[in-house]
């Protein structure tokens, strides 16, 4: 495909999120004609919501796409690093759980202001266009034909050669694919929801440990807290519904607070606790499984709306980045071949995508019911020294999730094979253990009779100490010869 012909495709993308504007950067790269339509206005300009999004973790995955169209840099001097999780007990206690080696951290990242940078990026290229306030109406992909309403509430009619649904996790362009012949799609609530508190600066600074993923693990439900760089925290708050809903009034609120997150109260203040728990009501979480990711060679889903997942690995946004990377690879590799590109990436991505999906529901029971326990701390240090002395054997789960771009469903496959070996080394490192034990127990302890079956030569022995007669019995009848002369 020359260059004469790329820069006749044109290219819809529906979504002006974080995975839509990354995306318009790499085609607008490659010279296509892109077009953004975005619902909402413009949120450089426009004042955004409070405590509708949860705080973002940039990692590797994510990372090495920005370094693709030249932003890695710009977003990275915008974070805090985060190296360890810090595990708040019950009792006030604090310990820290790091994520990998010293030189290994995540990044605590404002949605809001990175979504802000990529809609920026994207208007420096002459071929890309932003429209906001646009709202898809309907899609026609066998036709290659959009249907949108702008601002002026007139239906517009739009021919492209290629529409991507980059509209989160109820994605308008889904629902048409949803109603062709063999589009698998499933959706799971979980019962837990979420709300967004916050805890200000104290004397100017952080008021507790910035370079940590604060985590507060009550069994049934936890509260995580992010640094910001205005020296805030963002805190997130997971519980079950019905516990939201037994929550009505001031005092429940701070009673509930004063039996499960004791240390947090000072730090958010009681009035602020209060007043932000009743700004919103709890958000609901959705996790999103389809396939196919295309349609012939003129629909493409990305995102959340293909693979929307709960946030408990950090790997949503992520993930979606690892989809306009791995899509720009493959344009590479099939030199911008729409027909080879999109059924490709169906098959790369589908795997990991549902497994990262299963990854996060996982690792909600790991955070808040597992973190605080020593067994998953021995677990967890047994896999460190592994891994420093086999580092390319053994792997801990969340390394290659987020310190590598192993496939995840790769990394699932390794991490069961990891487990079985530990469990198999455990078991017969216990196994050992018991029977040196009871052969030092046997070894040690005082004779039995039982030991003479073993070692004939000392029968008579044993039989003369442990008798009533003497030692020499024939002298000693001698001794009555009423008896030894019958």
């Amino acid at each position: 495909m020359d260059s004469s012909d790329i820069q006749r495709k044109n290219i819809a993308i529906i979504g002006g999120g974080l995975v839509g504007s990354l995306n318009a950067c790499f085609l607008a790269k490659r010279n296509f004609q892109v077009d953004i339509y975005e619902a909402r206005e413009d949120i450089r300009v426009t004042k955004s919501a409070r405590g509708r999004s949860i705080n973002l973790a940039l990692s590797y995955r994510g990372r090495q796409a920005l370094k693709a169209i030249g932003l890695e840099d710009q977003v990275v001097s915008q974070g805090i690093p985060m190296r360890a999780r810090m595990i708040h007990s019950l009792s006030g206690k604090k310990s820290a759980i790091p994520y990998g080696t010293k030189s290994q951290y995540i990044l605590s990242i404002s949605r809001e202001n990175l979504n802000k940078d990529l809609l920026t990026a994207v208007e420096k290229y002459s071929n890309a266009k932003v429209h906001f306030g646009h709202r898809l109406v309907k899609c026609n992909p066998e036709k290659g034909v959009i249907t949108v309403l702008g601002q002026d509430k007139v239906p517009k009619d739009v021919t492209c050669d290629l529409i991507v649904g980059c509209d989160g996790a109820f994605s308008t362009v889904r629902t048409y694919l949803m109603k062709k012949p063999r589009f698998d799609y499933s959706q799971q609530y979980i019962p837990h929801g979420y709300m967004e508190l916050n805890i200000p600066p104290k004397n100017g600074d952080y008021a507790m440990e910035p370079n940590y993923l604060h985590i507060w693990p009550r069994d049934t439900f936890m509260m995580i807290a992010l640094p910001n760089m205005n020296k805030s925290f963002t805190c997130t708050l997971f519980m079950p519904f019905e516990e939201f809903e037994k929550l009505l009034t001031s005092s429940d609120v701070l009673d509930f607070f004063q039996k499960y997150f004791p240390d947090s109260i000072p730090l958010i203040g009681k009035q602020a606790l209060v007043q932000d728990f009743f700004l919103l009501p709890a958000q609901s979480m959705i996790s999103v499984k389809c396939s196919s990711f295309h349609f012939k060679s003129h629909c493409l889903l990305m995102g959340d709306a293909a693979h929307a997942i709960v946030p408990f690995f950090g790997q949503g946004m992520n993930a979606g980045f690892e989809d306009c990377l791995v899509f720009d690879e493959l344009m590479d590799k099939f030199n911008n071949d729409f027909s080879m590109c999109l059924p490709e990436f169906s098959r790369l991505r589908i795997p990991d995508d549902h497994a990262i999906s299963d990854l996060s529901m996982y690792n909600y029971i790991e955070m808040r019911a597992h973190v605080n326990s020593r067994w998953f701390i021995f677990r967890k240090n047994i896999e460190r020294l592994l891994h420093a002395i086999m580092p390319s054997t053994f792997i801990p789960l969340y390394t290659m999730v987020t310190f590598s771009r192993i496939r995840y469903h790769e990394a699932v496959l390794h991490w069961y094979w990891q487990k079985k070996v530990i469990n198999g080394g455990l078991f017969l490192l216990g196994t050992l253990i018991a029977v040196s034990g009871t052969y030092l127990l046997m070894r040690y302890k005082s004779p039995s009779p039982l030991d003479y079956l073993r070692r004939p030569s000392e029968w008579v022995t044993y039989f003369q100490n442990t008798t009533c007669f003497p030692v020499n019995s024939l002298e000693s009848l001698e001794q009555f010869p009423n008896v030894t002369s019958k």
